[in-house]
């Protein structure tokens, strides 16, 4: 028996306290003692109690919000403990809501597998709360042929841990409701207004918004900075060096000197290409009863001695049988026809882009991966305490966007060529093709022949990252857990939440090197990283590049008006008439401020507060974690500062810790 000094820290939001009573109770080794203490859960609540029994080693905390007239959830962060035979304190994570009136428990924050536990002390324990998430975190569904979303349509129908907290909340909904506003009085005007030249959208460029975006207003024709963004750009991920000539690339005769030049740099390593075949056969938007047109771009392009990426040859769609060949665009072509050539291109891009690229490899797999932890691994399980600060607000964001930006009469329906259903034809193709290799930027980037390009910064920066993520953090974490590979094989909980995500979450996807099983501590780390990666550094790879290079509407249309040339006879009317009119443009421009913009709400990469872990390994290997973090940040700083194009979104301060916008 003793005095034992009990320490519950809430939530520091407003609304995280609440009027309602608490009682607890501590659990240890030799017994369970009801503190008898109803207390209300406001910010920084400390006392001190005698309990008149040893308690022995302390397991857990329980509590029970007792609700009377009124119950209003509260958000407890922790509770501590010290006293006799804790050896210092004692630390229960929590960081989440209590609801209801049911007893909530909290284990110590030692991670633990299963056979960590040879006395079983927690095994009740851990099947009762992954009983209980599997009520709540129930697989939903979209759309046939599309990995699995959490269930609920709507942020009420979430998870109550899963929702935007009221600082979220409040700038999400104060900046939507400007951004509306902002469209609502401007949009009347464009009705009126019409662009008829290029320069007229000047007319809805947010002057000052980046020095990026000036230079692309400034630079958009020209070849270089149209291949550079295959490299550094908003979507980095389709850019691939040639093995041999396209089937589809037809050389008509009298091209006989591009197929020689073609095979020069082909033999020379030096041939890249793009291909967006993906997009054949979609059917196009119609927006205001009018109709959208869509092309599938095949892009030729020379890497020179100096890291520039030339385009080469642009042909805007497949051959068609019986059909005569399909027209090639050349540099040497008249200026507005080879424009022309390359805004379908930069239209093309835009639409894998927001689809496959950030969509489905950012948002749709963070999401399955974070339903699946939390459906199979307890919150004991130090997997689980390594992943669960890259969940925050990732359900919540995917949720609003399946229910405003890609709904039936969404965003896309409103301004893109691909809305309508063709969206939805474009993530289904893209999820049948999608792999294990191409999610981990080691192997995506030799199988797209991109490794030692040294001017391929995403590559750069992005096999960098990985590798601190990989080394210093989940081999670190992993490591003091599991002693070997046995180990690995030997946890039912690990091989239950593999499965999960891959036969469930991501409907069988084993045939696309998705494991279903984890051998090996190498292969436990390799799995683990990939889905730290995801949620961090391929989602800001493909986010925060949107203001820079979409904000000058020409160099990524969101759709166009006008079916791809069949002539190079082209005018700059041609190409205004073929862009976005002003109310599209002026809707895709308001949508790209909104979901580009910097949040003012935002955890960077291993910076979050939480504290899952207990114990000094554990946090020794974070802190050398956010040590590499911040090496690398400084040492992007310095380079980006002789460079023309600073390359930021790999950057470690500018990498959100989870997906949630």
């Amino acid at each position: 028996m003793g005095k034992y000094t009990v320490r519950v820290a809430t939530g520091n939001l407003f609304l995280a306290g609440s009027p309602n009573l608490v009682q607890l109770w501590l659990v240890g080794e030799h017994g369970e003692a009801d503190l008898g203490k109803h207390l209300r859960p406001v910010w920084g609540k400390e006392f001190e109690i005698d309990v008149p029994l040893h308690l022995g080693r302390l397991l857990m905390v329980k509590l029970r919000k007792h609700n009377r007239l009124l119950s209003v959830d509260w958000f407890c962060k922790w509770i501590s403990v010290q006293g006799p035979g804790t050896q210092g304190e004692v630390f229960f994570p929590c960081y989440r809501w209590v609801q209801g009136h049911g007893i909530i428990c909290l284990p110590e924050g030692t991670a633990r597998t299963l056979s960590d536990d040879p006395q079983n002390l927690f095994k009740k324990y851990r099947e009762q709360e992954l009983e209980e998430r599997r009520k709540v975190y129930r697989w939903g569904s979209w759309k046939d042929g599309l990995i699995l979303p959490i269930a609920g349509n709507r942020q009420p129908d979430l998870p109550r841990d899963e929702r935007f907290l009221e600082d979220k909340d409040l700038d999400f909904s104060v900046s939507l409701a400007k951004a509306l506003k902002d469209m609502a009085i401007k949009g009347t005007l464009d009705f009126i207004n019409c662009v008829k030249r290029l320069e007229d959208f000047k007319k809805i460029f947010p002057r000052g918004k980046t020095a990026l975006a000036e230079r692309v207003h400034d630079s958009w024709k020209n070849d270089a900075l149209f291949g550079y963004q295959f490299l550094n750009g908003a979507n980095p991920m389709l850019l691939r060096r040639s093995s041999r000539l396209p089937a589809r690339l037809v050389l008509p005769p009298g091209m006989e000197d591009l197929k020689t030049q073609l095979e020069k740099e082909l033999q020379a390593g030096s041939l890249f290409e793009v291909d967006f075949s993906l997009l054949d056969g979609v059917k196009p938007n119609v927006i205001i009863f009018k109709p959208q047109y869509v092309a599938a771009p095949l892009v030729m392009l020379k890497l020179q001695p100096d890291g520039r990426l030339l385009p080469m040859v642009i042909q805007l769609q497949p051959p068609r049988y019986g059909c005569p060949p399909p027209l090639l665009f050349l540099p040497s072509d008249p200026p507005m026809a080879w424009l022309l050539a390359k805004t379908w291109v930069r239209s093309s891009d835009f639409q894998l882009h927001q689809l496959q690229s950030h969509l489905l490899r950012g948002h749709l797999i963070a999401e399955v991966i974070a339903v699946a932890t939390m459906r199979s691994l307890p919150s004991l399980h130090p997997i689980y305490k390594l992943l669960i600060p890259h969940f925050r607000y990732t359900m919540a964001i995917n949720t609003l966007a399946r229910s405003r930006l890609v709904s039936e009469g969404g965003i896309f329906d409103l301004v893109v060529s691909t809305g309508s259903g063709g969206h939805v034809d474009i993530l289904q193709r893209a999820t049948a093709c999608l792999t294990y290799r191409s999610l981990c930027p080691p192997d995506d980037l030799a199988d797209r022949g991109l490794l030692g390009v040294k001017s391929s910064l995403y590559g750069q920066d992005a096999i960098r990252l990985w590798g601190i993520i990989s080394r210093r953090y989940v081999e670190g974490m992993v490591g003091l857990f599991y002693k070997s590979d046995q180990a690995v094989k030997d946890d039912l909980e690990l091989q239950a939440w593999c499965r999960e995500m891959t036969e469930t979450g991501l409907q069988m996807a084993q045939d696309r090197g998705f494991p279903i099983s984890l051998e090996s501590r190498a292969q436990l780390c390799h799995f683990v990283t990939m889905c730290i990666f995801t949620c961090t550094g391929q989602h800001a790879s493909n986010h925060l590049g949107q203001l820079d290079w979409y904000s000058w509407i020409p160099n990524g249309p969101g759709t166009m008006r006008k079916p791809p040339p069949i002539s190079k006879d082209v005018t700059e009317k041609d190409i205004v008439d073929s862009l976005p009119n002003l109310h599209q443009a002026h809707m895709q421009k308001t949508v790209t401020d909104f979901l580009g913009r910097r949040q003012p709400v935002m955890v960077a990469l291993g910076q979050h507060e939480e504290k899952y872990f207990s114990g000094p390994e554990p946090q020794a290997v974070l802190r050398q974690f956010r040590e590499e973090l911040a090496a690398m940040d400084k040492e992007i700083e310095v380079r980006n500062a002789v460079l023309d194009l600073p390359y930021e979104y790999l950057r470690p301060s500018m990498v959100e810790n989870s997906v949630t916008i």
